[in-house]
């Protein structure tokens, strides 16, 4: 499987502004569905659709409750099936961190709170995580308190409005 992540248009399969109805259908033919909360937002609930496939997960967030307002994508986890996640050639999750933010910003973007476990890159409306997991290394000495995973655990994409 094969993700191209295109903001501020979306990610394959699922352009933002997609009707609720159609982004359940398609999560729904990638893997088991949940939808939590669904229907307008209340207070600071709104509609999600968590899609579970063998070797990742998938968080359609739909903020409004009638259309697709970003995308939340975990690292997939090592399985049979051959899974990228890419923006512009590059692999989010197989590259290390810190060279995909040097090479979203070799493309003239900023990043904001590169040194932090949650770097966003606001003119390109996606925002990553580098949170611990088993599977993922340390980059840099493991008794370094300051040491971050390596690569990339989740990866946000969204319109260009989105943090607005």
């Amino acid at each position: 499987m094969h993700i191209d992540l295109d903001p501020p248009n979306g990610i394959t399969g699922f352009p933002f502004g997609m009707p609720a109805e159609e982004v359940k259908a398609a999560a729904a033919a990638l893997g088991r569905v949940r939808v939590i909360d669904e229907g307008p937002p209340r207070g600071w609930a709104f509609m999600k659709v968590d899609t579970v496939l063998a070797q990742f997960a998938i968080t359609f967030h739909l903020e409004d409750g009638k259309t697709l307002t970003s995308v939340e994508i975990w690292r997939p986890f090592a399985g049979p099936e051959e899974i990228s996640v890419t923006w512009r050639g590059i692999d989010v999750f197989r590259t290390p961190a810190a060279e995909v933010l040097a090479r979203i910003e070799a493309a003239g973007y900023r990043i904001e709170d590169r040194e932090y476990f949650h770097p966003q890159v606001r003119d390109l409306t996606l925002g990553f995580s580098r949170n611990s997991r088993d599977d993922i290394p340390l980059d840099g000495d493991e008794d370094d308190e300051d040491a971050m995973p390596m690569y990339f655990s989740a990866v946000l994409a969204a319109p260009a409005e989105y943090y607005d």
